[in-house]
């Protein structure tokens, strides 16, 4: 199912604007929404989600107005915001059987059959009788992609579902998510580009309310790809990269700080050209060195 946003904007009571005059149009399958902290992304979310109303703008879900029919989106969607809290004395089963319940599963063995299979397809079934306080933090989380899964929802939202991850837990994660987006339509929103260049076929980059790029992945980095310039630098020679140059981001590597650069010309100073990544997207893009003419509206 298609989703289609259009021109949707809030402002906060204290005047703070989260989303400004924000358009997408997100296909089937894994979309990543990428942009820092504060971006907007937890606001567009929660509108998606119908727990929170925006100011102005429309959205689709194929052909349900998604403000103005709330339940039934509410049938259709599943949902795990970025704090997912559970109950510590509760096991992942009673946790989940109870959730089932408030879903509409009434029939005690058709519960029972859904229950077990996500916890299965979570990998979290070996440990089902365990109480949900002893979990790790992927654990939760793989625990909050089983509810949002319960009743087959078309249309799933994570919001920055693996922050806080250690590396093997981020893997299992990514691994759910990717099986999970096969057949449906699966929003990730992140601040963590790696999320979305190794899950998502299509993402936009949002910064500040606004949406600034959009596209596939793989050819958003092709475009950028001659733009890239690289060289290490000394701490000393620093500062005065970044006065004359369009830095975009620094990194130590082998205990040496490699710098990237955003020209379409031969910057000079010792850089080379290197192969361009989505993270080389993701920092000019919100630096503001590159916009293309062609943006997504």
């Amino acid at each position: 199912m298609e989703l289609r946003i259009r021109n949707l904007s809030k402002t906060y009571a204290n005047g703070v604007v989260a989303l400004d005059n924000v358009s997408l149009r997100i296909p089937p399958g894994m979309f990543g929404l990428l942009g820092p902290n504060g971006a907007g992304k937890s606001t567009l979310m929660r509108i998606l989600a119908t727990l929170q109303e925006c100011d102005s703008g429309s959205v689709f879900l194929s052909d349900i107005d998604v403000l103005d029919e709330k339940d039934a989106v509410r049938q259709l969607l599943g949902y795990l915001p970025q704090d997912f809290g559970v109950y510590p004395k509760v096991t992942a089963y009673e946790l989940l059987d109870h959730f089932a319940i408030l879903k509409g599963l009434s029939n005690k063995a058709r519960r029972r059959e859904v229950v077990d299979g996500l916890l299965q397809q979570t990998n979290l079934f070996e440990v089902r009788h365990q109480r949900m306080g002893g979990f790790s933090g992927g654990m939760r989380q793989r625990f909050g992609i089983a509810q949002a899964l319960l009743g087959d929802p078309q249309l799933i939202i994570v919001d920055e579902p693996t922050a806080g991850l250690d590396p093997q837990e981020r893997v299992r994660f990514h691994n759910l998510l990717s099986d999970i987006g096969e057949d449906k339509t699966v929003i990730l929103s992140t601040h963590i580009v790696s999320d979305v260049a190794d899950l998502c076929a299509n993402m936009a980059i949002i910064n500040k309310g606004q949406v600034l790029l959009c596209g596939e992945p793989q050819k958003l980095t092709y475009d950028i790809e001659d733009s890239i310039w690289a060289r290490f630098a000394t701490k000393q020679e620093l500062p005065l990269l970044q006065k004359q140059h369009a830095v975009i981001s620094t990194r130590l590597l082998m205990g040496r700080t490699l710098v990237h650069v955003y020209s379409e010309r031969d910057p000079g100073d010792g850089f080379e050209p290197t192969q361009a990544s989505l993270e080389d997207v993701y920092f000019a893009t919100i630096a503001g060195h590159y916009r293309p003419e062609e943006e997504a509206s």
